[in-house]
């Protein structure tokens, strides 16, 4: 087995802090080659609190425990035990879980041959692949000597995240080939490497039945089959038996281990392969679909042009149903059987986009790189540099994609390389430089009119409010391409940098064309001409809304956040989401799910816009689109600073950071840092807020984003007031004023009063405070309201006005509880303790709601979650945050309910959900 991986080490370490818990039991399971005796080598290794015992048979349990004390007992392979051994070892896995005793069993078990039934009921733990970073490092650690970077992609590549495969290949591979001097065998993985490592015996394929469903997921890049057309193809019965390296389940085929499927595959002659697929393309109802067209083109060698251009003119058929995946293999087929080059070069860009659709960027840069070439013409290759740009622009360094899109811009006709202007426009934005920003939106890419300066203060951001960060620019999907392969144009990023060239329009295109209408929009909310930008936004709301494009979908809710439209943007971007995840557009899921959860912090509902943020990281993360993640950790930390969560607001901020400063996200990281300042405003350190976001909001070089500073300016000034030093915040409050004055923002008006209110005098902070209250009134949202209510309140009570101030601070202290703010409730209540006042019982108390009521909102998810029967990995994929967190988290639980075992825990959640209290 090979060695761990630094992710692997963490992932031990982790387990083993879940189940020292309370005790337990974990099956790790995962197919050949995935590190199982490893990973259970380390584990003993890690185990600290006790001693440690490998047991190889079941004569030996009784024995191992007996040792008194922690204990850790470890089996290999548990699923070759004979069958009375396996019930031995399933009745004291049994005994451990009933009795909550310190004993520890880990078991592994091979996830590519039929499970043990004696041991199906006990939570597993399967090894996922390694991620890119930790292949990377295993390469390193035992290639010898220097590995090329393309020789380095190919190995992660080949082996798909299975360490075995991925040691086998570099072992193979001579030290010219891994430094890139000389060509690399093809294919990389063989049938003769991957048997090897896939170690059993693979069983004889009598009527073909394994080797029809290695080609037919072969072919579709899918890990499971359609079972009718497999079956049909084999000439085999519906209802046969399946081998024991198959599953079925829902009218699809599988195998166990995605190794042995390509095992499979690769022992068998080139002949079978392709008699396999001519069977899978006659079992095809439709011979005229994508997928028969796509196993004939597997069944040939050699150029095929006519099938090349029928596979590619299936794969960009509007009204074909197949996903972008499979229109990305279809594509790439297609290119293998061109001669021509620079029609291979236009179906390897075609088939790139459709890579970046399904959520495949590192597959779309491979793809890209094929598409290049002397003889390519400028139309390809400026289209090939377009699709680069959003591939950075999404995953990478913004600089750099704004540098493919302008060089994509020199390439390609006018209509293209206005896509390209407005991408690199977004590149500019995301990375802060509003000169290179103002630059591209320009006609000839000169430096705006408008003095930088002024349209920096005039208008900071259309969509948000203070507390509701908004959506930064450079998250765009595809550029449509010039070929016209089915990618949707740049859609505005919610509010963000502005796609349009310099000056206004005052009259809105008759055609009302939704791009136009955008962009003309965007052109006069950056020029601050607010009253040029409602028409055309209006109309590119309503346009969307009546659609189904998911492009102006998200069009639509863009325009809705500039025009202060809540409503219509939260539905524009839920049905946003839904178009995307039917049409299987990965690459648009983490889009509109951060049109969501700004939606949702701009009406005051952090907890909505947190589970959107959560959901948000997760898709963007498997779209491997980091910088989408930034914003979407950035999200998540301002939502835990309102809920008081400091390690969450931590753990996010610093995510968030991380990406910023090596992809030069400088939106994102005023974010982060502005989240951060909020978590010590609520915390009760106003010295360390003010000190943090002094830089963020006050002139100078270190002033954060241009689209967001102005949003922190009310939390600066509170903080500053609060530390005693008001003379800093004068200057930015009527900066803010400005932005006040806009009408976009229908909390900044209150906000305005309320530091007016804390840098007035006492003959007017009082009128102020009562006048941004009734602002209030007007605009949903409590966090807002209450902070206002509880700056009222303290200056009440410094005043000995004690009995308003009591009714105001009580305000607060009810608004901050209704919006899951417990740290700022606390505040409000030693604000009522300091006035002689004891808080009113809290409205949960008074209602029954039990021991539970006394956990902080994210201390609840996580004992619901692990309630539930979810474990600690699991908890902390469904929240995305670290184990650790869940870890830390989980232990507070025990702690504040006198907890000693989950088991525990799971009864008194059933116990109060039985009385009715509200979890």
């Amino acid at each position: 087995m090979t060695g761990p991986t630094t992710a692997r080490q963490r992932l031990t370490a982790e387990l083993l802090n879940a189940l020292r818990t309370d005790g337990g039991v974990r099956v790790v399971t995962g197919e050949p080659g995935c590190g199982r005796t490893t990973f259970l080598d380390h584990a003993a290794r890690l185990f600290r609190a006790g001693p440690v015992r490998y047991v190889r048979a079941a004569h030996e349990l009784d024995e191992a425990l007996g040792t008194a004390g922690p204990l850790l007992v470890c089996v290999d392979d548990a699923d070759l035990w004979d069958a009375p051994s396996r019930a031995a070892l399933a009745r004291t896995a049994a005994r451990i879980r009933e009795t909550a005793a310190r004993t520890t069993l880990l078991l592994t078990v091979a996830a590519h041959r039929p499970p043990p039934g004696e041991l199906a009921h006990l939570p597993v733990l399967r090894l996922g692949p390694l991620t890119p970073v930790d292949a990377a490092l295993l390469i390193r650690q035992h290639a010898a000597g220097a590995v090329a970077t393309a020789v380095l992609e190919e190995l992660i590549t080949a082996a798909e995240g299975n360490p075995a495969l991925l040691l086998a290949l570099v072992r193979r591979l001579s030290p010219a080939q891994l430094s890139g001097r000389r060509a690399l065998p093809r294919p990389l993985a063989d049938g003769e490497v991957l048997a090897d490592v896939a170690g059993d015996r693979l069983p004889d394929d009598i009527g073909g039945l394994l080797l029809t469903t290695a080609a037919a997921a072969r072919a579709t890049g899918e890990e499971d089959a359609d079972a009718a057309l497999v079956l049909r193809a084999a000439h085999a019965a519906a209802n046969a038996p399946l081998p024991g390296l198959l599953t079925r389940s829902e009218g699809r085929l599988r195998f166990r281990s995605a190794l042995t499927a390509r095992a499979v595959y690769a022992l068998a002659t080139p002949e079978d392969r392709r008699a396999a697929h001519l069977a899978l393309a006659g079992a095809a109802t439709d011979t005229r679909d994508l997928l028969p067209l796509l196993h004939r083109a597997w069944a040939v060698t050699g150029p095929a042009p006519t099938l090349a251009a029928s596979l590619a003119s299936a794969a960009t058929d509007p009204s074909s149903t197949a996903p972008p995946a499979l229109r990305r293999r279809a594509l790439t087929r297609a290119a293998d059987l061109t001669p021509d080059g620079t029609e291979r070069a236009r179906r390897h860009l075609a088939a790139a986009e459709q890579a970046l659709l399904a959520g495949h960027a590192a597959d779309a840069q491979r793809l890209l790189d094929r598409a290049r070439g002397r003889s390519v013409p400028a139309s390809v290759r400026g289209g090939a540099e377009l699709l680069r740009g959003a591939v950075l622009l999404a995953d990478g360094p913004v600089e750099d994609a704004r540098e493919s899109f302008l060089l994509a811009a020199d390439l390609l006709s006018p209509p293209a390389a206005a896509r390209a202007t407005l991408g690199a426009a977004d590149a500019a934005w995301s990375a802060g430089d509003a000169t290179a920003c103002l630059s591209a939106l320009a006609p000839t890419r000169t430096p705006p009119t408008l003095p930088l300066a002024e349209a920096c203060v005039r208008v900071p951001q259309g969509p948000a409010s203070h507390d509701e960060p908004t959506r930064r620019g450079g998250q765009s999907c595809l550029p449509e391409s010039p070929e016209g392969l089915g990618g949707p144009p740049t859609a505005q990023a919610g509010a963000t940098a502005p796609r349009t060239a310099g000056g206004t329009t005052t009259n809105p295109p008759p055609d009302g064309d939704p791009s136009r209408d955008h962009r003309d929009g965007m052109r006069a909310v950056l020029l601050a001409r607010f009253d040029l930008a409602t028409t055309p936004l209006r109309r590119v709301v309503e346009n969307g809304l009546h659609g189904t494009d998911p492009d102006h979908l998200l069009r639509s809710a863009a325009a809705a956040l500039m025009l202060g439209d809540v409503t219509s943007a939260r539905r524009a971007g839920a049905r946003a989401l839904a178009a995307a995840r039917t049409s299987g557009s990965a690459a648009l899921e983490p889009r509109a799910l951060e049109y969501l959860a700004y939606a949702e912090l701009r009406a005051g509902r952090h907890q909505l816009a947190r589970t959107h943020a959560e959901e948000g990281l997760r898709t963007a993360e498997r779209a491997g689109q980091r910088n989408t993640a930034a914003h979407h950790h950035a999200v998540l930390a301002l939502a835990a600073s309102i809920e008081g969560e400091a390690d969450l607001v931590a753990e996010h901020a610093e995510a968030a950071l991380h990406t910023a400063r090596s992809h030069g996200l400088a939106q994102a990281a005023t974010l982060a840092h502005w989240a951060a300042a909020r978590a010590d405003l609520g915390a009760g350190r106003p010295r360390e807020a003010a000190g943090r976001l002094g830089p963020l909001v006050r002139p100078g070089a270190r002033r954060g984003h241009f689209a967001v500073w102005m949003l922190a300016v009310p939390c600066f000034v509170e903080a500053a007031a609060s530390a005693g030093r008001p003379q800093h915040a004068a200057a930015v409050v009527e900066d803010f004023a400005l932005w006040a004055a806009c009408g976009a923002d229908p909390q900044a008006p209150s906000q305005l009063l309320r530091c007016r209110a804390l840098l007035a005098g006492p003959d007017t902070a009082d009128e102020l405070y009562l006048r941004a209250l009734d602002q209030h009134d007007d605009t949903a949202g409590d966090f807002e309201r209450a902070r206002t209510e509880l700056l009222y309140g303290k200056w009440l009570r410094r005043r000995r006005r004690l009995r308003e101030a009591r009714t105001r601070l009580e305000e607060a202290r009810l608004g901050f509880e209704r919006c899951g703010a417990p740290l700022w409730a606390q505040q409000a209540a030693a604000e009522l303790r300091a006035g002689g006042a004891a808080p009113n019982a809290a409205p949960a108390a008074s209602s029954g709601a039990g021991d539970l009521a006394r956990l902080t909102p994210q201390q609840l998810r996580i004992a619901r979650y692990v309630a539930a029967g979810a474990t600690n990995r699991e908890v902390a994929l469904s929240l995305s945050v670290s184990t650790r967190t869940v870890d830390y988290h989980l232990r507070n639980v025990f702690a504040t309910l006198g907890l000693r075992s989950r088991v525990e825990l799971v009864r008194l959640v059933e116990r109060e959900e039985k009385t009715g209290a509200r979890l």
